[in-house]
């Protein structure tokens, strides 16, 4: 139905990612026919999704509706915010909007694929607006630990959505400009509809500490351990440190190598486009660095979440090709484990220590800042837009559940919070604001080449294998006689070593044996061997067996031939 002039029509808000979990970040924002997607990105696996290599949202909504899909617009270029627009981008292609850094970092992640289309990538300076249909987005500069990050003020006909992106209010940044705080009171002033506000550090009380602080403490380690190659493991898009790094080295008098394919590629990106500036002659390839002393050199790696295959585990466990670490080496963890990375980060700092190499982390001196607002910056954020509506995301259920209290605190009505779920629809229209069913959501998983073919029956095999291990039963029978012709043999993988249990294996052959004389009998009399009943019965005879021996279900996999 048309519009009446009273009628200002209705907004649709729907995460399909970034709720109830860390990264994946992806939210759907409709005026009417308009439709724009902000961020799309990737998580890391569960420990329960063996072999998965990432997690990125179910876009079959935006599919769905690729016809009024008007863009993709990006807050910053962190992984969890962009890291899946190379797999979206196979079955759509709308125009992305992007301030320089992050357009820079995406140009070079989407040259490792190959796409369908040329991608329409259009950069964006913070203070701009784009208008895309009935509904304009405006980027607004913030604080955060990359550069060019920016909130997104959504304007409708109906009223003004604001999407904060990841945040931080940092009174001495590195770069100098601080989070735009009166742009943010203007809109205020003018009325925001509704603020959909980040809630990763909603537990954690005060401010975050500047960024500056961590140059402080680089400083304090440099002046301490002149002596010392130092290596630093940070986030490679983190680009305020890199450079913070790099200063304090070049004082030092210390040459910088860098080590990471993802390190290398965003550091050459940020230097491309004048978002860091390095010293004549202080970075050094990492081929050359044996032509220097220990104590005249800085390292700056990868993996600093404890990656398998990043450049520091590789350092760890001596299969670098170029870094061979030592007790001359100072190891710098300038960074906090991402939630669910703690056990390898643990792993790392374990290895290091065990071969007798010093390493400092954020437990034991401030190294690293969070670029995420703590609860006094998500409460001037509320303070200065003064919204309508709210509501919390990016984060996992108590981050949400901690950004609603806050809320609550600042005198925002419980009836006007929505704590949301992906695929949940919010609308919004003159009448108030209410849930109205779900769209296609979850996750797909990224395995190798291979988007969205590990699903459930998959990741149930992989773990089974994992925990219980596997059985392979082979068998050759006669199909004109029905009889047994070779076999069975039975091949063991991650259950029992089969040298040290003849015994259980030969007690088990006779097992399958068995079974196999009465599934061929049977078939012998119905004229004709029914090979899916005879390897059901094989399996179940040994699956009894085993779990009566053992206590263990192994995957036990029959193969039975005819010829």
């Amino acid at each position: 139905m048309p519009k009446t002039k009273k009628d200002k029509g209705k907004i649709r808000i729907i995460p399909l990612g970034g709720l109830q979990e860390i990264g994946k970040n992806l939210t759907v924002i409709e005026y009417e026919n308009d439709m724009i997607a902000v961020d799309c990105g990737f998580g890391f696996p569960d420990e329960d999704m063996p072999g998965v290599d990432l997690v990125i949202p179910d876009i079959t909504y935006l599919e769905q509706n690729v016809h009024r899909l008007r863009g993709i617009f990006l807050t910053h270029g962190h992984e969890d915010h962009i890291g899946a627009i190379p797999y979206v981008l196979r079955t759509v292609s709308p125009p992305i909007y992007a301030t320089k850094l992050t357009i820079g970092i995406l140009k070079n992640k989407l040259e490792e694929y190959v796409l369908p289309q040329a991608p329409q990538l259009n950069v964006v300076r913070a203070g701009e607006t784009v208008r895309v249909g009935e509904i304009a987005v405006e980027f607004i500069h913030v604080n955060h630990s990359i550069a060019d990050a920016c909130c997104l003020a959504v304007h409708t006909p109906l009223g003004t959505v604001l999407h904060t992106g990841d945040f931080k209010l940092d009174l001495t940044p590195i770069d100098g400009e601080m989070m735009d705080l009166t742009r943010l009171g203007e809109l205020g002033k003018k009325g925001v509809l509704m603020l959909l506000c980040e809630s990763t550090n909603a537990e954690r009380p005060g401010f975050t500490p500047s960024e500056k602080k961590v140059g402080q403490s680089l400083e304090y380690i440099f002046n301490s351990n002149p002596q010392k190659r130092i290596v630093i493991a940070t986030f490679s898009s983190n680009v305020h440190r890199v450079q913070t790094i790099i200063n304090v080295s070049a004082r030092h008098g210390r040459k910088v190598a860098i080590t990471g394919r993802s390190m290398l590629n965003i550091v050459g990106a940020a230097i491309e486009l004048g978002y860091m500036k390095v010293p004549k002659d202080v970075l050094v390839d990492i081929s050359d660095i044996k032509r220097y002393k220990p104590e005249q050199l800085t390292l700056i790696t990868t993996g600093s979440q404890g990656e398998p295959m990043s450049a520091l585990y590789r350092m760890a466990y001596a299969d670098h090709t170029q870094v061979s670490l030592g007790r001359g080496d100072l190891v710098v963890l300038s960074s906090s484990a991402i939630p669910g990375n703690e056990k390898l980060v643990g792993r790392i700092i374990n290895k290091l220590s065990g071969d007798g190499i010093e390493v400092l982390h954020d437990t034991s001196i401030e190294v690293h800042v969070s670029g995420h607002a703590c609860q006094e910056e998500l409460k001037l954020m509320q303070a200065l837009t003064r919204p309508r509506y709210f509501m919390p995301i990016h984060g996992e259920c108590r981050h949400l559940a901690a950004n609603r209290e806050l809320a609550l605190e600042m005198g925002i009505p419980d009836r006007n919070i929505f704590v949301s779920e992906i695929g949940k629809v919010l609308e919004i229209d003159e009448r108030g604001a209410r849930f109205a069913g779900t769209v296609p959501a979850g996750q797909v998983l990224v395995d190798g080449y291979g988007v969205g073919d590990v699903g459930s029956v998959v990741l149930r095999d992989r773990r089974h294998l994992s925990q219980d291990g596997l059985i392979v039963v082979v068998a050759t029978v006669d199909e004109d006689s029905g009889l047994l012709l070779s076999g069975p043999d039975i091949v063991s993988r991650g259950f029992v070593y089969v040298r040290e249990n003849e015994a259980l294996m030969e007690e088990a052959r006779k097992t399958v044996q068995r079974s196999l004389s009465r599934s061929l009998s049977a078939s012998g009399r119905r004229r004709g061997i029914d090979y899916t009943q005879a390897k059901t019965q094989v399996r179940d005879d040994l699956f009894e067996f085993l779990f009566a021996k053992t206590g263990r279900k192994p995957m036990i996999l029959p193969v039975i031939m005819g010829v």
